[in-house]
């Protein structure tokens, strides 16, 4: 097939999808100011908001012998979280209370979604994957989801769409999929599949770099959600566009996009459907691999305009394995990238930019450096992901140390961290809006994901598939450790493995559950189901 075939495929398989999006819409009746028509929820029903000492005793309470501060850690995520809960304020027109990244008055497309992955593990007492409720509400005609809104009048931060800065990584349907896991809910599906295809149209025609050799997406510092990342061609930051340049991050996310995209519709039925974003997705990522993948240097690079690569190394690089693009020799390659000291493994794990670029700053530099939760926790689900546990649980307790010893120090968590430690110290990082001062304090925000997510998932080993009802468990402590009353959908389970530092071959596992469930333990190169039934038992594994 020639390329010029080739594009006509892409763009027909394209306009397949976007044509079928919206069941029920006719989008051309849609009168332009309207919003929040592909969404059905319309109206805000008030409901109880938690407080936290009565959400704690509902919450999943880890075990962690070997790190009890990490609890206490754990635990103050969980404190801040709630007290960051709010409901619509008079008159606004959401319809959902919400999770706020307690930042300033506006709701955060970036930060929200992040939440809303450690926030999953709360779902049975605040549902927080709702707090997107008011993204989706606020949506216009044409498919548009502003990255900020104004908290107390829901309007847009940006006069217009075409504001370069508009858009955000588009991570909802992530975000969804993500939920869903823990949750089993597939009739939120029903709800929101409608808005998250006429976003995938809307970003796909404010994105696409249909005019350039690479055909790939673009992206700035703003849009990006790394404000003053280095990576924007030079230009000042008064002009962030970087129209039709190609981004890993950004191409790699619409990867992710078409795929959770494709999940959703094979859930619902839709296997047509699903085939042709898993087709959008595989183009996607071939092009990725064959203009950004620099097979010299072994890591991935962002591309001009004519398709040449800018070569400065930046966590977005690592984006691609989250998308599942990579093959086994690429991994190798960005794993060696993120091991070396002289790049990516500094005092803490992920500076946002290698250690070996001229604009890395010690204190961090906000994006210049800095290490960030949104990032650290796509890197190491990447490599989760690509099948390099042993990794991503060392850099997540590497990571995990760093935000510990800060909180030791302030009793608190930051809205970011810097890479390097001083005199023996780390320390939260440096907010670039008010040089030199400090970042945002009690930020949670996306730092939950550390103290809360990569415990339960890296360092503990829990994997919740709630929609089959299955709790995995890659048992590699050898301390007293485990988890009580996590939910698996509706399920309530505790998994407590005894001390094995004597005996590290066998391990006894008790497992405490109101419903049955399968619980998967991976054990010395073994797996193992075991049928969970309600009550207590105990179980031996060697």
């Amino acid at each position: 097939m020639s390329k010029m075939n080739r594009m006509v495929v892409i763009l027909s398989l394209h306009c397949t999808v976007v044509a079928a999006a919206v069941p029920g819409v006719d989008s051309a009746r849609v009168a332009p100011g309207e919003r929040g028509v592909y969404f059905s929820k319309k109206h805000y029903t008030p409901g109880v908001i938690p407080a936290y000492p009565v959400a704690r005793r509902l919450l999943p309470a880890p075990v962690l012998e070997e790190h009890p501060g990490w609890i206490e850690m754990y635990n103050k995520a969980w404190e801040l979280a709630f007290s960051h809960v709010k409901s619509p304020a008079p008159g606004s027109p959401f319809v959902s209370d919400y999770y706020d990244e307690a930042f300033d008055h506006h709701l955060y497309q970036w930060d929200m979604i992040f939440m809303t992955i450690f926030g999953r593990y709360a779902h049975h007492v605040f549902p927080g994957i709702q707090s997107l409720d008011n993204f989706y509400c606020r949506q216009a005609a044409s498919g548009a989801i502003s990255r900020m809104i104004n908290e107390r009048t829901g309007k847009d931060y940006f006069a217009s769409e075409d504001d370069a800065n508009f858009i955000n990584p588009p991570l909802f349907s992530w975000a969804e999929v993500e939920n869903f896991k823990m949750t089993g809910d597939k009739k939120r599906f029903e709800a929101v599949l409608p808005v998250l295809e006429k976003y995938y149209e809307f970003v796909h025609s404010r994105r696409y770099s249909g005019d350039t050799p690479h055909r790939l997406y673009w992206s700035n510092g703003q849009s990006s959600g790394m404000d003053n990342t280095p990576r924007d061609e030079g230009r000042p930051r008064s002009h962030w566009s970087s129209d039709h340049q190609g981004w890993v991050d950004a191409s790699a996310q619409m990867v992710m996009q078409c795929d959770n995209l494709a999940s959703m519709c094979l859930e619902l039925g839709l296997a047509g459907k699903a085939a042709r974003y898993r087709e959008m997705a595989r183009e996607i990522a071939g092009r990725m691999n064959t203009w950004m993948w620099d097979d010299n240097d072994g890591i991935y690079y962002d591309l001009h305009v004519d398709g040449s690569r800018m070569k400065w190394k930046s966590i977005a690089a690592f984006w691609p394995m989250i998308a599942g693009i990579t093959t086994p020799r690429q991994d190798s390659a960005l794993v060696g990238h993120l091991k070396n000291p002289a790049e990516f493994w500094r005092d803490m794990v992920f500076p946002t930019l290698a250690a070996s670029h001229d604009n890395y700053h010690e204190n961090g530099g906000y994006w210049l450096g800095a290490v960030w939760a949104p990032t650290n926790y796509a890197v190491i689900k990447g490599l989760e992901r690509v099948g390099r546990n042993d990794v991503a649980r060392e850099a997540a307790e590497r990571y995990l140390e760093g935000l510990y010893q800060v909180f030791l120090q302030t009793g608190t968590l930051w809205e970011n961290y810097a890479a390097e430690r001083v005199n023996g110290k780390f320390r939260q990082g440096v907010n670039d809006r008010t040089p030199p001062g400090d970042c945002r304090r009690d930020f949670v925000g996306w730092t939950g994901l550390g103290p809360i997510s990569l415990l339960i998932e890296n360092v503990l080993g829990f994997r919740v598939d709630g929609a089959n009802r299955v709790l995995t468990y890659d048992l590699q402590r050898v301390d007293r450790h485990g988890i009580e009353n996590l939910r698996v959908a509706d399920i309530t389970t505790s998994v407590i493995t005894a001390n094995r530092s004597l005996d590290p071959g066998r391990a006894s596992i008790t497992v405490t559950s109101d419903k049955p469930y399968t619980l998967r333990v991976l054990f010395n190169g073994k797996t193992r189901d075991y049928h969970v039934r309600p009550g207590t038992r105990t179980i031996r594994v060697k």
